[in-house]
């Protein structure tokens, strides 16, 4: 197999914990398996050929779909739903091969969750996190230090699932844990037991979200922001935290604003607005729910007949909603699509070429993180899985 290709970038700091990192693909020259050639399938073709490989492989390969994935990928999909849940379904099962058709993070906890036997591919590579990659490891790594200079200040690190297999090895290895969208409040209070702040990475939004409804103010929570010395702090401001908050935020959620609820709001009375956490703490606070996609998906399912929803999360989703329930009408909280443009990446052409070099007996695109990453961030995940 070729050399090992960085999907993290490497620490700045001498002798940090080695990013998580993918095989290249296992390819020879001229037997046609190259990409490209994919690009030329005629569009009737795909489904058709999708289909025959994953009949195929049988129950050698699954395949997750993400819930922010495009259409003509997830209708292909044996599961779907949000990272964590996908991982652990995909764990459960005896495929051989997983192909996570979501983002490299996602893939990431896949390969960490896995069973020995089990191989994780990413269709395509490219398919990345820009929130994720707001919390690098050596940043991470530098703010913990100067954090450590500020005194004694007890800080216990919490990372959201959406970060590097990196970043979760350094919170596990740091005494702290993992969380997602729905139990980060679970989590956070997990944290208080131990320590007397927090530390929060890579999100803000989701972090300030959560804190401020557990009840600390807005003035006990700083912005560390790692192009700055102390995050952009001084030491007393960072002694007087509760809650620190890694400057990061999703691109998709922090486009809604303030002005799309009240837009919404004149133009259809009575609407109801659903927010994802990810989002700015102004739109939480003016919306009518705010919950985890999962959530999103309970409520406005189980909400009554005729009601209207204006939906802050990515545009796929919501029109997946939109189509399965006819009798209610629920549409984007934003006007502009808002489509998770890395996840995007990934296409049918994708698909099935990772597919039918399967068939073909060659593994493409395989997501490996190397085993001191994924003892730490398993840690930090079984420290989250404890508490439900």
């Amino acid at each position: 197999m070729g050399a090992l290709i960085e999907t993290a970038k490497r620490a700045t700091l001498a002798g940090a914990p080695q990013p998580a990192t993918v095989r290249a693909p296992e390819i020879e020259p001229g037997v046609g398996c190259d990409f490209d050639s994919y690009l030329l399938t005629p569009d009737h073709a795909l489904d058709e050929r999708i289909a025959r490989a994953k009949a195929q492989l049988g129950r050698d390969a699954v395949i997750l779909g993400h819930h922010y994935q495009r259409d003509e990928v997830v209708k292909f999909a044996d599961f779907r739903g949000d990272s964590l849940k996908l991982s652990q379904q995909a764990a459960a099962t005896d495929a051989r091969f997983i192909v996570f058709c979501g983002v490299h993070f996602m893939a990431e906890s896949a390969d960490i969750l896995r069973q020995p036997h089990q191989q994780v591919i990413l269709p395509d590579l490219a398919a990345g996190c820009s929130m994720a990659d707001m919390a690098e490891i050596g940043q991470v790594e530098t703010c913990w230090a100067e954090l450590e200079s500020v005194g004694n200040l007890q800080v216990v690190p919490i990372t959201y699932m959406n970060s590097t297999a990196a970043i979760k090895a350094f919170t596990g290895e740091h005494g702290g844990s993992v969380c997602t969208s729905s139990n980060a409040a679970a989590v956070m209070r997990w944290a208080f037991e131990r320590g007397e702040r927090v530390l929060f990475l890579p999100d803000e939004h989701l972090a300030r979200n959560t804190a401020y409804k557990m009840g600390i103010p807005l003035d006990r929570m700083i912005v560390w922001d790692p192009d700055k010395d102390l995050g952009g702090n001084t030491a007393d401001a960072i002694r007087a935290a509760r809650v620190i908050l890694w400057k990061g935020y999703c691109s998709v959620h922090q486009r809604f604003l303030p002005a799309h609820v009240e837009r919404v709001r004149r133009a259809y009375p009575g609407i109801r607005v659903i927010a994802h956490p990810e989002c700015r703490w102004q739109v939480v606070q003016m919306a009518d729910d705010v919950g985890s996609t999962e959530q999103i998906i309970h409520t406005i399912t189980a909400a009554e007949p005729g009601s209207t929803w204006a939906v802050g999360t990515e545009i796929h989703l919501v029109n997946r909603l939109a189509k399965q329930l006819t009798d209610r009408r629920v549409m984007s909280l934003d006007t502009s699509v808002c489509v998770c443009t890395t996840m995007f990446r990934i296409t049918p052409q994708h698909l099935l070429w990772a597919l039918e070099n399967l068939v073909a007996g060659r593994v493409v695109n395989r997501i490996a993180v190397d085993d001191q990453t994924r003892q730490w961030a398993k840690v930090a995940l079984e420290r989250m899985l404890s508490l439900r």
